[in-house]
């Protein structure tokens, strides 16, 4: 994000603390941002703004792809949250202030507009509190074990399973986070990483065409970890990616591996343990802990990837900055461990 958009967004940022600029009567608002979006959480309502940033594997670079992809945020979590993504929002900007609220003027964004989530009743922080419980975990496998035999497939998502076709985000990982070697994660970890991968693919090339042959590549959630879940009565599954068909056309085991990471990653492993058996008893999943262990790999990496993203960005404090750094170097950490 260049200079001129980033005085942009720190302009709308500010107005739209305002409660009086929001669409929904409410009394206070709070301000999160990610390496991708901004985020205005009010009493009854959540706000979110892509940033006007490009990834490579993220283009929200431009006013009609940061539209589009708002709709497709709202479509495909309707899936499994279907109650909590409500609509897309026009920013105004009326030549002295942004507004997320109906009237004259210039639309310069969009956002997305969801109900607000109880953050207690989070998976996260049932698991923080030490109220994470076997009946859970079971709901969750329940949940998550009939969306993947359900989700859309295709020869065109079947694609996404061949191991070549994978390997574009492995490499893509590595040659992103090799300029956080030293610095995040060792040049040991790093090169071991870099070549277990590419091994991986070398020495299980079959296993990769199982998968095709038995369904198992679906239009998955492509996000999945504790943050995400909600363990309300309809535990709705939020936040998946919308910004890209190739992270979430996926083996289903790719899907579920990073809500097992993250159990692991908090050292919740007997969790971890828990949930994947009743996972694999609603599935019928068995005999794939190479596959398995591939995917968590994969997934703690592209967390540290992530969380190194950060580092860079302007708009996010020093402190949450060195937080998300020590974050990064842990995810290295584990995904090393796997191997």
């Amino acid at each position: 994000m260049n200079y001129l958009m980033g005085h942009i967004m720190s302009s709308m940022i500010n107005d739209l603390r305002n409660p009086s600029l929001l669409p929904d009567d409410t009394k206070e608002v709070f301000v999160v941002q990610t390496h991708i979006s901004v985020v205005f959480i009010a009493d009854e309502f959540v706000y979110k703004i892509k940033k006007p940033v490009n990834f490579g594997f993220l283009d929200f670079s431009s006013l009609e792809k940061r539209k589009h992809y708002c709709h497709q945020e709202v479509n495909l979590n309707r899936r499994l949250a279907k109650d909590i993504y409500l609509d897309v929002l026009p920013v105004i900007f009326d030549g002295k202030r942004h507004s997320l609220k109906a009237g004259q003027g210039k639309i310069v964004d969009y956002a997305v507009k969801m109900r607000r989530i109880p953050e207690e009743m989070l998976m996260k922080s049932f698991f923080h509190k030490g109220m994470l419980q076997n009946t859970h975990l079971k709901r969750i496998a329940e949940v998550l074990g009939n969306f993947h035999l359900k989700a859309k497939r295709s020869n065109e998502i079947d694609q996404f399973g061949r191991p070549e076709k994978f390997k574009v985000n492995t490499d893509e990982n590595f040659e992103q986070i090799e300029r956080f070697v030293g610095s995040i994660v060792t040049k040991d970890d790093y090169d071991a990483l870099r070549g277990w991968t590419d091994n991986f693919y070398s020495s299980n090339k079959d296993l990769f065409y199982e998968r095709i042959d038995g369904g198992k590549i679906r239009d998955c959630h492509g996000d999945l970890h504790m943050e995400h879940i909600c363990l309300t009565e309809d535990l709705p599954v939020l936040d998946c990616i919308e910004f890209n068909d190739r992270f979430r056309y996926s083996d289903v085991i790719a899907d579920i591996a990073f809500l097992l990471m993250d159990l692991e990653y908090n050292g919740g492993n007997s969790f971890s343990e828990v949930l994947w058996r009743y996972y694999m008893d609603k599935t019928g999943e068995k005999n794939i802990d190479r596959l398995l262990i591939f995917y968590k790999v994969y997934r703690s990496i592209v967390r540290g990837k992530v969380n190194s993203f950060q580092l860079d960005d302007e708009g996010i404090e020093s402190d949450k900055k060195e937080e998300a750094g020590i974050k990064a170097a842990r995810y290295f950490r584990l995904a090393r461990s796997y191997i």
